[in-house]
């Protein structure tokens, strides 16, 4: 078995959701340890966390820049940091252990402005450490299926990029009621200026260009904030321009009842069509132009070594959210192994989301605030 990376956690302490998750898909495959934290900002809540977690009462900390210090300065100190904070915490924690040489896995958005993104771009270049964004739907074994069939012309030239991620849990002001998720999302110092766009859009901007493979070259968006009194956005309309040529469409809301946690994607060349729906993660639907369409299963016949190399459970047995994010900590600790052996961060990337990946992020949701600013004017962006 593989050496066990020595993890550690800032945020995530009791209550929090994202940070269980990472926890979860940490140990899936048992890769990793976790031995250390700053759980929260409060003291008491921190050191309470630790102990449910089994984190020694030694390895838990007040403040994450204790922690960094102070793990760099262990022998058995820890490999690799993972940031579960709200958005507003991510450059100041990756920063601290970056400076201390210590790698950093970072939920998204990577920052919450452009301008740290790029500072913090500086930081990972000069540190040398590896550094990894959890863009975690492109662990599914079948978007890993669908991004092979682009790459291999399976459906030709790339025309058409539709991808929506579609929430109802805001059509109330939760923020108002004491839901402390809803409150940090929705507060623009803590979530950044895009609300539903930084939260879950980026989410689906980050599939199209993962499974499309095309950079974004202009946008032309309408956000809205449907309640009174909301200061972030919970509805995004985007019309995207492709390189290529390729035109595409974005729909995030967070305000449409009946949906739970609808991400699709649909994607079509002038070969074949491929859609993809995130709550029925198991199958993909290909359609050759003039031919039935056909359903590829997770596990079933026809599917790439890279997506077979990602399945855990036989044919039939359905693999979703939590195996997803679980390759990405998994290769994430494949890649971590390699740079601890000598290779450089650059090499073992793969397709793990890196810092350029959230700095693509950073760059449309300021693009995409800035068109909907100017009602829907087009605005370049190199993402």
């Amino acid at each position: 078995m593989s050496k066990k990376i020595r993890l550690g956690m800032v945020g995530g302490g009791e209550g929090a959701f994202i940070g269980a998750v990472h926890r979860i898909a940490s140990r899936i495959d048992d890769r990793y340890e976790l031995i250390a934290g700053a759980l929260s900002s409060d003291p008491e809540r921190a050191a309470r966390s630790a102990e449910n977690l089994g984190i020694h009462s030694s390895r838990s900390y007040s403040t994450f820049t204790e922690m960094a210090i102070a793990e760099k300065q262990r022998e058995d100190g820890i490999d690799a940091v993972s940031i579960v904070t709200p958005n507003h915490m991510h450059f100041p924690v990756a920063k601290a252990f970056l400076e201390q040489g210590i790698a950093v896995i970072s939920d998204k958005p990577l920052t919450v402005s452009l301008e740290e993104a790029l500072e913090l771009e500086e930081i990972v270049k000069e540190s040398g450490c590896f550094f990894a964004v959890t863009h975690n739907y492109t662990g599914y074994p079948l978007v890993r299926q669908a991004k092979h069939m682009v790459e291999t012309g399976e459906l030709g030239n790339i025309r058409l990029v539709q991808v929506e991620y579609v929430q109802d849990w805001l059509t109330v002001k939760e923020e108002d009621g004491g839901n402390k998720q809803a409150e940090w999302r929705t507060d623009p110092t803590r979530s950044g200026p895009g609300g539903c766009l930084g939260d879950i859009g980026t989410h689906a901007f980050n599939l199209a260009r993962f499974i499309s493979g095309l950079k974004v070259e202009e946008v032309s968006a309408d956000l809205t904030s449907f309640l009174p009194g909301r200061q972030v956005d919970d509805n995004v309309h985007v019309m995207m321009r492709l390189e290529g040529q390729a035109k595409g469409m974005l729909w995030s809301s967070q305000v449409a009842p009946g949906n739970e946690n609808n991400l699709k994607i649909r994607i079509y060349g002038d070969k074949g069509g491929l859609e993809w729906h995130q709550e029925n993660p198991n199958k993909l639907i290909f359609s050759p132009f003039g031919e039935p369409s056909r359903t590829l299963t997770r596990a079933g016949h026809g599917l790439s070594d890279e997506a077979n190399r990602l399945i855990r459970t036989p044919a039939g047995h359905p693999e979703g959210y939590l195996e997803g994010f679980a390759n990405i900590y998994t290769d994430i600790a494949d890649a971590l192994l390699e740079c601890q052996a000598g290779a450089s961060p650059e090499s073992v990337m793969k397709l793990i989301p890196d810092i350029e990946a959230g700095i693509s992020g950073m760059k449309f949701i300021n693009s995409v605030i800035s068109s909907s600013q100017e009602n829907g004017k087009w605005v370049k962006l190199d993402a």
